[in-house]
């Protein structure tokens, strides 16, 4: 009801011609009804019912504004003011957010939520900082899930002469090298049209960008296996920032911790929904095969996977890969 009643009172002020003081252009790549657009929106609000209104934030979904590099740049100029790319739209400038690549790295969503809010989260928002935006917070998008057309993935080396898409990223590349398979570095938009054709054998992914990109359509088998993370990272204009006093930084602080607590929700829940479309579409067809690894399982592919982090220690750091490792003791 307090929510409530500060929202209305926003909306008053509006009405009687009380200007924002400060106006913020939140632009973001994905639709209004995800969880990073619903947070997005969520925050919105939040913010302007607790700085009274005199900041106003214009949200921007599907990539109104252009695509997240673009409105990277625009940021610097203060053109666009917040947005929440995905980590790997950050890796050039901070490499040690490659960390989030290491396969296996994250014994579950305490784990990892432990290392995003703690002193290895906290570091890596300072890196990015210090290049020129304002590091906010991190939103989920979720656990990497394995798919493929030619056979189960139950072991490492059922993986083997397989040809996967992945991102483009050096840890990605050496994740599947290991594994035996070939990488096949590919444009996200071109991931259904490459394995309709046979053009890659598999792809790693989110439930939900398995979901609603149709995937599993293309695919004959998934693999539950919950190896890498997904996740986005809220920056601020500093430009922007710099111009905010005290108080309206702690609101802007303050909103985004809540809107944060709110995306993990929604991210959580759209997964579970998701997978069990994904899994009434295998039940009634038959023309999916859905396997989950066992605890046994789990740890070969770990112990397989792993034995790469030392290739990285020099780019993400020795140091942070262990911090975040031993977070999860």
């Amino acid at each position: 009801m307090k929510f409530l009643k500060g929202v209305l009172s926003v909306a008053l002020l509006a009405s009687m011609g009380f200007a924002a003081e400060y106006v913020i252009k939140f632009s973001h790549v994905v639709s209004p009804n995800t969880p990073k657009g619903k947070a997005a929106e969520y925050f919105a609000k939040r913010v302007e019912e607790l700085s009274k209104g005199k900041i106003k934030v214009e949200v921007y979904p599907n990539a109104q504004l252009g695509k997240d590099k673009v409105v990277l740049r625009k940021m610097k100029f203060n053109a666009v003011q917040m947005a929440a790319p995905s980590f790997s739209k950050f890796t050039g400038l901070v490499p040690q957010l490659g960390l989030f690549d290491l396969p296996f790295l994250f014994k579950n969503e305490d784990h990892l939520h432990k290392v995003l809010d703690g002193e290895v989260g906290k570091k890596l928002l300072n890196m990015v900082t210090k290049k020129g935006y304002v590091a906010l917070a991190y939103w989920d998008n979720g656990f990497k899930q394995l798919t493929d057309s030619k056979r189960p993935l139950i072991k490492p080396s059922d993986c083997k002469g397989l040809k996967f898409r992945v991102m483009s990223s050096k840890v990605l590349i050496e994740q599947f090298k290991a594994l035996g398979a070939i990488p096949v570095v590919l444009p996200f938009s071109e991931v259904y049209s490459a394995l309709q054709q046979g053009v890659v054998d598999g792809q790693e992914n989110t439930i939900s960008n398995i979901y609603t990109k149709k995937f599993y359509e293309v695919q004959r088998y998934m693999t539950m296996t919950n190896h890498g993370y997904l996740g986005y990272m809220v920056v601020i204009s500093k430009r922007f920032w710099n111009r905010l006093p005290n108080d309206m930084k702690n609101v802007m602080r303050e909103a985004i911790k809540d809107a944060t607590e709110k995306e993990r929700i929604w991210a959580k829940e759209l997964n579970q929904e998701q997978l069990d479309k994904i899994k009434e579409y295998a039940r009634k067809t038959g023309k999916l095969e859905i396997d989950y690894l066992t605890p046994e399982q789990r740890l070969v592919w770990e112990k397989k996977l792993r034995s790469i982090y030392p290739k990285f220690y020099d780019t993400i750091g020795k140091d942070l890969i262990q911090a975040a490792i031993k977070a999860g003791e």
